[in-house]
């Protein structure tokens, strides 16, 4: 098991503050709540109950999100991963994986909140070579801005990238909650 420096106390802590900023999302995310409760290491890739990710959604000048192409998963998301030792806290491991897999520099991204504007729950397909069951990331998702366009990608995970207007984005509360910030 990895020892990562972002702690449960972290991704509790941070898990509150979003619930408290949005109460309307407790039902939705009650088994993240249950899985800390129960001392499941959700920063263990393990835990295939759940882990937690780290996800960024960068907006440029002009509002437009920035969507990277996933090379294993073969569909266009949102850039972010999974948690590295390095990391220590949820922000930083999100900018980390905005700044590896889009090659634009971090002294040239600016975080919009040091909360996160959104947590996702989603599933994610059984990966056999990898010895991966179906599970589910607990996706953290904060706020860019950014006025540098994508550098070099990370051509591992990402085989392109695009600014898409905001209204692209499926989850109609992500959308209200973006267009908000960065009012």
């Amino acid at each position: 098991m990895i020892d990562l420096s972002i702690t449960e106390a972290h991704i509790r802590t941070t898990l509150t503050a979003y619930l408290d900023t949005h109460p309307d999302e407790k039902p939705e995310l009650a088994p993240v709540v249950g899985l800390l409760d129960s001392g499941a290491d959700l920063t263990c890739r393990k835990e295939f109950r759940g882990h937690v990710t780290a996800g960024a959604i960068l907006a440029d000048q002009d509002g437009r999100i920035l969507h990277i192409h996933h090379l294993a998963l073969d569909k266009w998301l949102l850039p972010g991963g999974h948690l590295e030792p390095t990391d220590d806290t949820l922000l930083g491991a999100a900018l980390r994986e905005l700044t590896e897999e889009t090659g634009i520099p971090s002294a040239d991204v600016e975080a919009v909140d040091h909360h996160p504007v959104h947590v996702d729950v989603h599933p994610i397909p059984a990966h056999d070579a990898k010895g991966e069951p179906d599970h589910q990331h607990i996706d953290f998702r904060f706020l860019f801005r950014t006025a540098t366009d994508v550098g070099q990608l990370q051509t591992e995970e990402v085989t392109d990238a695009a600014w898409r207007d905001a209204d692209s984005l499926s989850d109609g509360s992500l959308r209200r909650r973006i267009a908000t910030a960065l009012r």
